[in-house]
C-alpha cells in the first residue's frame, strides 16, 4: 500500500488545500478579528502561515506541472485561483488529472 504523500499530485492536493484554508481562516476570522475587534495578533500568525503556504503552493504548481499534465495557461489559471476564495479547492476538485499523476 503506497503512502498518503508518495504521489506529486497527492502532495500537491494537501498544499493546494492547506492553501486554501489558510486563506479562509485568514479572511473570515482574522480579519473581522483586526477591525471589528482591534485585536491585530491573528492576522499576524494566520498571515505569516497563509504567506508560507502561498509560496509553497506556487512552487508546486512549477515543480509538479508537467506531472499534472497543465500547460503553462492552467498553471497560470491554478496560481490565479489562489487569489480568490475557494480558488484552490476548485483546483484540486476540478483541474487536476483523475487518477495516478
Amino acid at each position: 500500500m503506497k503512502g498518503l504523500l508518495d504521489t506529486p499530485r497527492a502532495r500537491f492536493r494537501l498544499i493546494a488545500i492547506a492553501e486554501g484554508w489558510s486563506f479562509l481562516l485568514l479572511l473570515g476570522i482574522a480579519m473581522p478579528l483586526k477591525y471589528i475587534c482591534l485585536e491585530p495578533r491573528p492576522v499576524q500568525m494566520l498571515g505569516m502561515a497563509h504567506g508560507v503556504l502561498f509560496v509553497l503552493y506556487i512552487l508546486a504548481i512549477v515543480l509538479y506541472r508537467q506531472k499534472l499534465r497543465w500547460n503553462w495557461f492552467q498553471s497560470l489559471l491554478a496560481a490565479g485561483l489562489s487569489l480568490v476564495p475557494f480558488g484552490t479547492f476548485y483546483v484540486t476538485r476540478a483541474m487536476m488529472p483523475k487518477g495516478e499523476a
